[in-house]
């Protein structure tokens, strides 16, 4: 950790209901507490609905939907005693276009399932000042899920590093949490508005163009 953090590893099956609440009893007595909840374990299958088996079909919506309802509901009791109290996810806005459904019906729904569970839990504890918001990169991020079902190196070229996803997320989590939560931004929106104008920092290759991702309407205006 160049930074100067300390981490605690840990083997977690998000599907162990069991698993999920001893990984979080470790992490609080380890750490002290918990403070935030960044819940991103996911599965990925672009299949459509006639070629997807129903095994994988079950493992997405498992660990996605699944897991991304039961951390951080395991995570309540530490995150109420806690000052700024945030719950983060990766999932996209929910922008319902046909044509997203029909191309990738299982990975749709199971990543719209993630974006309702943030949805539900930000109204249910929004009392009680724990922020629930969704996170999602506007353009390809040059990690492995992008590079092997995506698109190989050449999408690779067309994506941004991680780090953009990184300085979006502190943004989203050093707000004050009673104040903000129910969100569904795009990293590069967020960062505009936090006044943000430099992104070519983050481009794999200048080179090339970016490619849009998943989910991301762009006959939508930006924030």
């Amino acid at each position: 950790m160049d930074a100067g953090g300390k981490a605690l590893p840990l083997l977690l099956d998000v599907r162990d209901d069991i698993a999920i609440k001893q990984a979080v009893t470790q992490a609080a007595e380890h750490f002290g507490g918990i403070n935030i909840c960044i819940n991103n374990a996911s599965a990925i299958s672009l299949a459509k609905a006639q070629d997807i088996e129903a095994k994988r079909f079950d493992l997405i919506q498992q660990i996605n939907m699944r897991g991304t309802f039961m951390v951080p509901r395991a995570s309540l009791p530490l995150l109420r005693k806690s000052e700024n109290p945030h719950v983060l996810v990766l999932s996209p806005p929910l922008t319902m276009r046909a044509d997203w459904f029909a191309e990738h019906l299982a990975h749709t729904l199971s990543k719209y399932g993630i974006s309702m569970v943030m949805f539900g839990m930000a109204e249910e504890f929004r009392a009680e000042g724990i922020a629930f918001n969704a996170l999602w990169p506007k353009t390809t991020i040059a990690i492995a899920a992008v590079e092997f079902a995506l698109g190989g190196d050449a999408m690779i070229r067309r994506s941004r590093r991680p780090e953009i996803m990184a300085d979006a997320a502190h943004r989203m989590l050093t707000r004050k949490a009673r104040d903000y939560s129910g969100n569904f931004v795009l990293d590069e929106n967020l960062l505009r508005a936090a006044g943000q104008t430099d992104f070519a920092q983050y481009h794999i290759d200048p080179e090339h163009e970016l490619e849009i991702d998943i989910f991301v309407d762009p006959d939508l205006p930006a924030e």
